[in-house]
C-alpha cells in the first residue's frame, strides 16, 4: 500500500487554532501531511516566511506525521513534486467554498487526478482567521483563544514589539 500524503497549503500569517484543528484532523486521515506556507512574493506578510515556518513547527510538534515547508510557485506543481495525492483545505463559511471550489478545479486541470478535500471548521473556530488575529493583536487584545497555545506568547510579543517601534 502506498503512503497517502496530503498537502495543507496556506499563508498561515500566523497559524490559528482553526488551521491547527484542520491540520490535526488531516493528520488523522492521511499517513503524511505537509503544511506548506504558500509564499506570494507580491505580498508582504506580517510574519516573514521563515518565522511562519518556525511558528507552525511549534504548533504541530505533537503530530509526528506532519512536516512543514514553504513554496513560492503553483500549488499543483508543489503537489506533483512531493508526490502528494491530495490537497486539504479548511472551510469556515459558504463564502469560502466558492473561491476554494474554483481553486480546486483549476488545480485539478493543472494536475489531473489531484483531489481536494474540504474540512469544515468547528463552529467555535468559524470567526477565527489570520487577519482577525493580526488586527486584534495590533491593538493589544488577548489573542490566546485564537492561536495555538504553543505560540501565543511569541505572536503577542511580535505585535508588542511592532507597537513599540511605531511609538
Amino acid at each position: 500500500m502506498s503512503m497517502r500524503t496530503a498537502v495543507c497549503p496556506g499563508s498561515f500569517d500566523p497559524i490559528t487554532v482553526g488551521h491547527l484543528d484542520v491540520i490535526e484532523r488531516a493528520a488523522a486521515q492521511f499517513d503524511r501531511v505537509i503544511v506548506t506556507v504558500m509564499h506570494n512574493p507580491a505580498k508582504r506578510g506580517c510574519f516573514p516566511v521563515q518565522q511562519r515556518l518556525a511558528l507552525i513547527d511549534k504548533a504541530v510538534a505533537h503530530l509526528p506525521n506532519v512536516s512543514v515547508d514553504a513554496w513560492d510557485g503553483l500549488l499543483a506543481e508543489y503537489v506533483r513534486r512531493t508526490g502528494a495525492s491530495c490537497v486539504v483545505r479548511g472551510l469556515r463559511a459558504v463564502s469560502d467554498f466558492e473561491s476554494e471550489m474554483v481553486m480546486a478545479q483549476v488545480n485539478a486541470q493543472l494536475l489531473p487526478g489531484l483531489e481536494t478535500v474540504f474540512l469544515m471548521t468547528k463552529p467555535e473556530h468559524g470567526c477565527v482567521s489570520s487577519s482577525v488575529v493580526r488586527e486584534a493583536a495590533s491593538f493589544g487584545a488577548d489573542i490566546a483563544a485564537f492561536v495555538p497555545a504553543a505560540i501565543a506568547q511569541e505572536v503577542a510579543a511580535h505585535f508588542r514589539q511592532d507597537a513599540d517601534r511605531r511609538k
